[in-house]
């Protein structure tokens, strides 16, 4: 416990002149519920039940800044008016219960226009039942989905303008928090890797080429928004030889942190079918911890971490600076709640908003 009575989970932490209640913070999962990219009734819902629940930071699903940015034809978009307005109302409903609200803008590239996981088939969507083609950095497809077609200059030019736009509506929504997503084999990665990016120019060959498209969005944005929070989340290794790994990550992480990037929400894996990946409790973390230290900047710590007890360690030995809770908060929306009551959080410090304070007792 810090200062005696309050858990580091519960501590507030400060980025960029915006306060968290405290560092257990909503992952973005994708919800693929959404007509035309628009969010409705059920993200409203869904997130609100999480800033109610306790969550410090409530963070979107991936949110597409194009049409075919997205994952999914049910994926969430932030690139109208109208999406932009359809946030709002959401925004509005995470700040009315206390926690700071975060969109994760990101494109697909060659894992985009592919069915929802339930779904009775998988692959990717034909035109006549609403897909449409797909870009990568690379003709490469990943695994059965159908091959990408190679994005030229003027292509990723026009891309890192959608994530400009996108980020100039997201301020305009609401959100405290941009996080751009740079993981799990979407475009961003797929430029990363050498495994997906096999270009010769530019945007190719060694790590300052291959980053080049995220360190053009992260300037981009930062442009249009000053020293307001700015996270990316990095998929740390893609768990084959010769791909991506916690190395480069380190290093991008310490140029993103020159570039004005706060914190980097470590994850791993996404862009290798087939990859052995050792899932088990907690299997990320270390890599949160190489990369914090290693580059000093805050980190963010996923997978599969679901006790409090555990999750608390992860602070206490500086593994991460907050921790991202996915699958186990889909399972109770009021975990830090919970977690409050477990790690003996003095009952007026527990994150109830005013309806729920009775819980507290």
């Amino acid at each position: 416990m810090a200062d005696g009575d309050m858990s580091l989970l519960f501590e507030p932490l400060t980025i960029a002149g915006t306060t968290f209640r405290n560092r257990v913070w909503l992952a973005p999962m994708c919800q693929y519920s959404a007509t035309d990219g628009l969010p409705n009734d059920w993200h409203l819902a869904h997130l609100g039940a999480r800033a109610a629940g306790g969550f410090g930071l409530v963070l979107t699903e991936a949110t597409a800044v194009s049409p075919e940015g997205r994952i999914s034809p049910q994926d969430v978009g932030l690139w109208d008016d109208e999406q932009e307005a359809a946030w709002r109302r959401i925004t509005d409903l995470i700040h009315g219960s206390g926690a700071a609200a975060g969109v994760q803008l990101a494109h697909a590239g060659r894992k985009a226009s592919t069915y929802r996981p339930w779904a009775p088939v998988r692959g990717s969507v034909p035109a006549d039942e609403g897909g449409w083609p797909t870009v990568a950095p690379t003709a490469l497809a990943f695994g059965d989905y159908a091959e990408p077609a190679e994005l030229d200059s003027d292509q990723i030019a026009g891309i890192v303008a959608d994530f400009v736009s996108s980020a100039i509506r997201a301020d305009a929504a609401g959100f405290d928090v941009i996080e751009i997503h740079a993981a799990h084999g979407y475009l961003i990665h797929q430029f990363l890797s050498p495994l997906s990016n096999l270009r010769t120019d530019a945007y190719g060959g060694d790590l300052r080429g291959r980053s080049r498209l995220l360190l053009e969005i992260v300037d981009g944005i930062t442009a249009v928004r000053g020293e307001k929070p700015l996270f990316v989340r990095l998929s740390a290794t893609d768990w084959t030889d010769g791909g991506w790994d916690v190395v480069q990550s380190t290093d991008l992480a310490r140029t993103l942190r020159e570039h004005g990037v706060q914190l980097i929400d470590v994850s791993t894996g996404g862009n290798v079918v087939g990859a052995q990946i050792p899932v088990r409790p907690g299997y990320q973390v270390p890599f949160a911890r190489q990369i914090g230290q290693g580059a000093g900047i805050l980190t963010g710590a996923v997978g599969l971490l679901t006790e409090p007890a555990e999750v608390e360690a992860v602070l206490a030995d500086g593994s991460a600076d907050a921790v991202l809770l996915g699958r186990a908060a889909l399972r109770d929306p009021s975990w830090p709640q919970r977690a409050a009551h477990v790690l003996g959080v003095p009952a007026d410090k527990i994150p109830y908003p005013a309806q729920y304070t009775r819980g507290a007792w």
